[in-house]
């Protein structure tokens, strides 16, 4: 049989619909500057589908400093691995100064997070090992649990029940193998909005003789009274033995680190093998890091306007009826009841109609017959932002309820209403 026998995109669950999503569900283009509103297909629409959390892809100096980065050093420079030849002062300095702000002894920039977690889990385990991980995990954590060749075993999200259950199975392994556990978390769940119970964890940390991977990429920046993250919310930051965010989320860039002490971070430089057999870090996303890094620990106004912004969606939206699940981050999921089909004429209708962006979610991410419509604040949106996407919602939600997308197949409906 050739291989590329099976590869119809029509059998995948994202690409049942390629022909006729392309471009408008699945890889949309907006366009011009990064900021609430944008320009989708012609238009102008209010977006709420960016992952910069404090607003800072457009900020004046973040500019600044990206262009004066680029015309001082280009995008080449350094060339090859940090390894081999590719490493600056200025990596390590922002390295030193990413350590201090988590409160870790060092730091380790890695060139993309989720790259970055996969080799850091593989790295760190053998097959003597056991790791234990919650159940919604990002794809990346489950990508990097695959590669381990010793036992893996999961718990169902946030249980710490459970998750003692599979520390007690793991130390009956580990005691015959001379083995240890690693257990994996997030900060904040990247769907569902909620927070790891980091706390919990860490509690059994009193009782089993483990050490804990935290993957913070939507906390860092926005979690915490500093924004060092959800260990930084709870408390528990000191316990984390791994952690790990990306610059793509709070900073708006490219690239990622992991902290932790010492000995550990000096292990990772040697053995993490998507650090060792890449190319460095470019010198302006280095350079552009430490000013972003900066602005987040001196301009606190950033984070507040961010959580204004996210009060005032979720309370309205809560006000007015809508499941937002158990979310206690910025991350906005609206569930809706609803088909797949009746999703695509819901997205059409509020991006047509009201002018307004926002990412959809279908099965087999979400149970069947739900509609997840995500939704990401930052601190650049408005009240009126808040206000006028709360009335589109509340209208779509009527034509859901009312049975309208279910009359017109996908694009009819588009036809319909334009």
């Amino acid at each position: 049989m050739d291989i590329f026998e099976k590869l119809d995109i029509s059998k995948t669950p994202l690409g049942r619909f390629a022909d006729e999503d392309d471009g408008y569900f699945m890889f949309p283009k907006l366009e011009g500057q990064i900021a609430p509103k944008m320009t989708f297909q012609g238009r102008e629409v209010l977006v709420w589908s960016l992952n910069t959390y404090l607003g800072l892809a457009n900020h004046p100096e973040v500019r600044k400093a990206d262009a004066e980065a680029a015309q001082e050093w280009g995008l080449a420079y350094p060339m090859g691995a940090r390894i081999m030849s590719g490493n600056t002062k200025y990596h390590e300095e922002f390295e030193s100064q990413l350590a201090s702000f988590v409160e870790k002894e060092d730091a380790m920039l890695l060139n993309f997070g989720y790259q970055g977690v996969v080799s850091i889990i593989d790295a760190v385990v053998d097959r003597k090992d056991v790791i234990i991980y919650d159940a919604e995990s990002h794809a990346c954590i489950i990508d990097g649990v695959r590669l381990h060749m010793g036992k893996r075993f999961i718990f169902p999200h946030n249980d710490i029940e459970s998750l003692e259950k599979q520390l007690q199975r793991a130390k009956k392994i580990t005691d015959t193998t001379g083995g240890g556990v690693l257990v994996i978390s997030e900060g904040v769940f990247g769907m569902s909005g909620n927070l790891g119970d980091l706390k919990g964890i860490v509690d059994l940390k009193k009782k089993y003789d483990f050490r804990l991977l935290v993957d913070d990429a939507h906390g860092f920046g926005t979690m915490g009274k500093t924004g060092a993250g959800t260990g930084e919310h709870f408390g528990v930051q000191h316990e984390i033995d791994i952690y790990i965010s990306t610059f793509a989320k709070s900073m708006a860039s490219i690239g990622a680190f992991v902290a932790g002490d010492k000995k550990m971070i000096k292990y990772l430089r040697y053995n993490v093998r998507s650090q060792i057999f890449a190319k460095s870090l470019p010198m302006p996303l280095v350079i552009g890091g430490m000013k972003r890094l900066e602005l987040l620990k001196t301009e606190p106004s950033l984070k507040d306007n961010l959580w204004e912004i996210v009060n005032a969606l979720q309370s309205g939206l809560r006000e007015k009826g809508y499941n937002l699940g158990t979310t206690n981050s910025p991350v906005t999921p609206v569930f809706l009841n609803g088909t797949e089909y009746e999703a695509g004429n819901l997205i059409l209708d509020i991006r047509e109609r009201y002018n307004i962006f926002c990412s959809m979610v279908i099965y087999p991410i979400v149970p069947k017959n739900i509609i997840m419509l995500r939704l990401i604040p930052t601190a650049m949106h408005t009240i009126k932002d808040v206000q006028d996407t709360i009335a589109a919602f509340d209208a779509v939600r009527d034509r859901l309820k009312s049975g309208e997308y279910r009359k017109e197949g996908i694009f009819n409906f588009h036809e319909k209403i334009n």
